[in-house]
């Protein structure tokens, strides 16, 4: 395996978790909620969430797992913000699948016209 290849397949193994948890719809509303809206609690993270407090914090928790969100305790409240990091990760794996699908489907294009 060349080193590139074997650099592409560790971004993948390491960008795993990241798109598990995204898979999830509540996760990947709350990534939306904080990327929009900002750092918040958990009480606001419920807020029209449709699942209940105690949801939104295994949510949290898993998103704080794949290393997509963390937590800051302001007096009582935890307040979550997004690591942007990770998520930045993420979105060059996938610009990396793009291209990849670019050049392949440029292929198949001269393939087929020839």
């Amino acid at each position: 395996m060349s080193r590139s290849r074997s650099a592409a397949s560790a971004r993948l193994h390491d960008s795993a978790p990241i798109f598990a948890a995204l898979g999830d719809e509540t996760r990947l509303q709350i990534v939306a909620r904080l990327c929009t809206e900002g750092p918040q609690s958990i009480t606001r993270l419920s807020e029209g969430a449709g699942v209940t407090r105690h949801a939104i914090t295994k949510h949290l928790n898993a998103l704080s797992a794949a290393g997509l969100a963390r937590n800051v305790r302001t007096g009582r409240e935890q307040i979550w913000e997004l690591e942007t990091r990770r998520l930045e990760m993420a979105r060059r794996c996938l610009d990396h699948i793009s291209g990849q699908w670019d050049v392949a489907l440029s292929r198949l294009k001269t393939f087929v016209e020839e």
